[in-house]
């Protein structure tokens, strides 16, 4: 074989090799597609005990029949299923507040202040059974908002918020979840999400304590969390849970 084939066989098997990895690192179907809301990384919340993995739904089944609990969702007024755009927030003593229209809030009404006080008592028996953590992320799309892309640990920004919380027997329906974010320029520690904890830390010990009914305070947070600011930093400035 001439010296001039066999390097002309040599530079296409060369060639074929290029065009091989160039195709699969750069054109081959679903490359550089980009995700959808669904495969953002999901939401963390240490601070409520949230491990990021769902428990097997028999075993949570088994957990919430032992206290007869439905999962089920009753809402503080009617709930049409909200379209894109078609939420806005609104601002109470400086913190926002959900559209009623879209998170009228509500609870799952098998939840007794008993079921709270039940030292076995775990939300994640009903975390995520009615809504999955992924279809939850619709209401950022009804509130207008971009999904954050990195919302986890210090840079986490917004929170997909009960807003009557699991720990006060709220409702895991939609009508119930609004996407709280901000303020994007102060530390983790001083956006709205961690000041609402610091409310449901202060109303979950009063019930639990007996000093405020449940049946007051899941409509009370419900139409506006922030009136319980101020007793709730007083709660943590005497050594409650702050967060």
């Amino acid at each position: 074989m001439r010296r001039g084939s066999s390097s002309l066989i040599f530079f296409l098997i060369l060639a074929a090799i290029v065009l091989y990895f160039y195709w699969t690192r750069t054109l081959a179907p679903g490359h550089g597609m980009e995700r959808s809301f669904e495969s953002y990384p999901r939401e963390r919340h240490p601070e409520h005990g949230r491990s990021g993995r769902s428990e097997p739904k028999a075993e949570m089944r088994a957990e919430c029949s032992q206290f007869g609990v439905t999962r089920s969702s009753e809402y503080f007024g009617s709930w049409p299923r909200p379209g894109v755009g078609g939420c806005t927030t609104t601002l109470r003593r400086g913190y926002p507040v959900p559209d009623p229209r879209c998170t009228p809030g509500g609870i799952d009404p098998s939840v007794t202040a008993d079921v709270l006080r039940n030292r076995a008592w775990r939300t994640a028996c009903i975390r995520n059974c009615q809504t999955g953590e992924a279809e939850k992320h619709i209401t950022y799309h009804w509130y207008g908002l971009r999904v954050p892309r990195r919302d986890y640990g210090e840079t986490q920004v917004c929170e997909l918020d009960h807003l009557v919380p699991l720990e006060l027997g709220g409702a895991d329906g939609l009508g119930n979840i609004w996407p709280e974010c901000g303020p994007s320029a102060v530390a983790v520690d001083g956006r709205y999400f961690k000041i609402k904890d610091r409310v449901e830390n202060y109303l979950a010990d009063e019930v639990k304590s007996g000093r405020i009914p449940l049946a007051a305070v899941q409509p009370g947070i419900a139409s506006d969390w922030t009136q319980y600011i101020d007793a709730a930093n007083r709660y943590c400035a005497a050594g409650g849970r702050c967060d």
